[in-house]
């Protein structure tokens, strides 16, 4: 079943060439790591890039501020802030002040953290499938083969990142399911099916303790996760009043370029010194910022034409708080998509619900279209209520 299912998924799966270290930062100290996550997404004019490569800051040139990255991730939710970025930045701008924060807060005992593994990202270009199911198809060979991995779906792609470790594991898992490396686009490549990339939503964490021997199919590993989930008491939280909106930076008209750009930063600014409740900003080279957002926060950008997207289709987010949970968990993006879009043997997908997901440090978070609310509440408690108390 999972073998024809995953033939529906044509992909280019590409790895990035970079080194990441995951941030964790509590909401309590979100103001005094503020100025550091503005200076890394907007860093001086003759500052240089992770790479020690300089990059031209002339307002005419056509380089976006949002592309020099390979990766990276800024997300503040209701759990947490966290930051996905290259281990040099992480150690140049965010470890002295990490340092530091023990005299400036006390003792208190949550704290930032930077992980002290490093992670590799990579990047999943093409379509065919919608949202959830893409997520339950890229996840799943990897979950199977014991994996723990981040999923962050954008507007334009979706990124699994992998901790650095595990590459040739992964390599070996796309492999073993059709996939093969094409020398002329230096890209894994299953041939099978049709994928045709429709703009999607954001992202966010795998997570479920490494399993021995690995789950034999999605339905033993839906099981498994939702068994973990109830040992360590972790339950779906519904916030109904945060309305997301999933847009992208706008790049398509070159006598707007520079105006567009400085309205994108102005906007985000106004966002993040306000310390918002819902945001995911996403950067690579190659596609214009991504973000995911609350509906209230698109008047900081104003006219909103230099976003894309639609600013009416609204996304309600279920966060997992899974700071219970080791870092290096395994399976529950694919556990929870997979009970979300029906992605076990004998379930039916054409009652799947459309979801999209967001992994960060120490959480998870499933959104959903508002129609589909209730039945994705009612989809994951049943998953819970499936497992018998200890």
């Amino acid at each position: 079943m999972q073998h024809q299912s995953l033939n529906l998924l044509s992909a280019h799966i590409h790895f990035i060439d970079t080194q990441l270290c995951l941030i964790h930062i509590p909401l309590a100290h979100y103001q005094y790591y503020l100025q550091t996550v503005l200076k890394l997404l907007f860093p001086a004019p003759l500052d240089t890039t992770f790479d020690e490569s300089p990059r031209p800051r002339d307002p005419d040139s056509s380089f976006s501020w949002a592309n020099q990255h390979p990766f990276l991730n800024v997300s503040i939710t209701p759990i947490e802030c966290s930051i996905v970025c290259s281990k040099q930045l992480a150690h140049e701008l965010f470890l002295p002040a990490v340092e530091k924060a023990p005299d400036v807060f006390g003792g208190q005992s949550d704290h930032a953290t930077i992980s002290s593994e490093t992670f590799v990202v990579i990047s999943v270009e093409g379509e065919g499938l919608e949202a959830g199911q893409r997520v339950l198809e890229l996840t799943s060979p990897l979950a199977l083969a014991g994996i723990s991995i981040f999923f962050i779906t954008t507007y334009f792609s979706d990124y699994i990142l992998v901790p650095s470790r595990s590459r040739s594991q992964v390599v070996s898992a796309l492999e073993d399911r059709g996939f093969h490396f094409e020398k002329g686009t230096e890209a894994y490549v299953n041939p099978s099916g049709h994928h045709h990339r429709h703009k999607s939503s954001t992202s966010s964490t795998d997570v479920s303790t490494p399993l021995t021997p690995p789950p034999a199919t999605v339905s033993e590993l839906q099981s498994r996760t939702f068994a973990l989930l109830k040992r360590r008491q972790i339950s779906p939280q519904v916030k109904p009043d945060i309305r997301l909106v999933n847009c992208a930076g706008r790049r398509d008209d070159p006598n707007s370029f520079s105006a567009d750009e400085l309205g994108l930063q102005i906007g985000l600014t106004k966002c993040l010194i306000h310390q918002p409740r819902f945001l995911s900003l996403t950067l690579t080279q190659q596609e214009a910022a991504s973000l995911l957002l609350e509906k209230q926060l698109l008047s900081n950008f104003g006219s909103q034409n230099i976003l894309l997207g639609s600013k009416e289709d609204y996304l309600i987010p279920i966060m997992l708080d899974l700071n219970p949970l080791p870092l290096e968990s395994s399976g529950i993006v694919c556990g929870v998509a997979g009970k979300l879009v029906g992605g076990t043997e004998g379930e039916r997908l054409m009652n799947a619900i459309e979801m999209s997901y967001l992994s960060t440090a120490r959480a998870g978070t499933v959104m959903v279209d508002e129609k589909d609310l209730d039945r994705a509440v009612a989809a994951l408690r049943a998953g819970e209520n499936s497992i018998p108390a200890n």
